[in-house]
């Protein structure tokens, strides 16, 4: 009776260990987030919508500079296409800084992006810094949840009273 105790004890143990998963290590986190990047890369300067919506939540949220939020994967699709007519793209990423923290990663860096227009008109060149937030999926995937960028071009000047 007492051998029988000490087994049903293990293999709890082992079940209740099996069911957690095992967390995946800083490294391997930071390789799948930097994949993750070059297929979101890839997506934006080949104009591949369906791709850019299928690496981002069904809740993400862009904070674009001088605008309100994006809110949700339809809405910056729907931004996301219109700036696709309008304009061919050549966006480049450095990334400073990546914090992994379980599900949740959030990355630090700077970027620039050439628009050109499809039609008439300049065109347009933006440097700046970007804040993204990353969450992993259940299937261990990660996705981008939160997104916030702004040049690094001085603001022009406002109205002083």
């Amino acid at each position: 009776m007492n051998a029988f105790v000490p087994s049903a004890a293990l293999v709890a143990a082992l079940l209740a260990t099996g069911c957690g998963g095992i967390q995946p290590s800083f490294e391997e986190d930071l390789r799948a987030i930097t994949a993750f990047n070059e297929r979101y890369l890839k997506s934006i300067n080949e104009e591949d919508i369906a791709t850019l919506s299928s690496l981002t939540t069904d809740g993400h949220v862009m904070l674009p500079p001088n605008r309100e939020p994006v809110v949700g994967k339809a809405a910056n699709d729907a931004l996301n296409g219109e700036a696709f007519a309008r304009y061919d793209f050549s966006e480049t990423w450095t990334p400073v800084e990546t914090v992994i923290d379980g599900d949740l990663a959030f990355q630090r860096g700077t970027f620039t992006v050439n628009a050109m227009p499809k039609g008439e008109g300049e065109r347009i060149s933006v440097s700046g810094s970007f804040l993204r937030i990353y969450q992993r999926q259940p299937d261990g995937e990660w996705r981008m949840t939160r997104d916030m960028f702004n040049s690094s071009a001085p603001a022009a000047p406002t109205l002083q009273r």
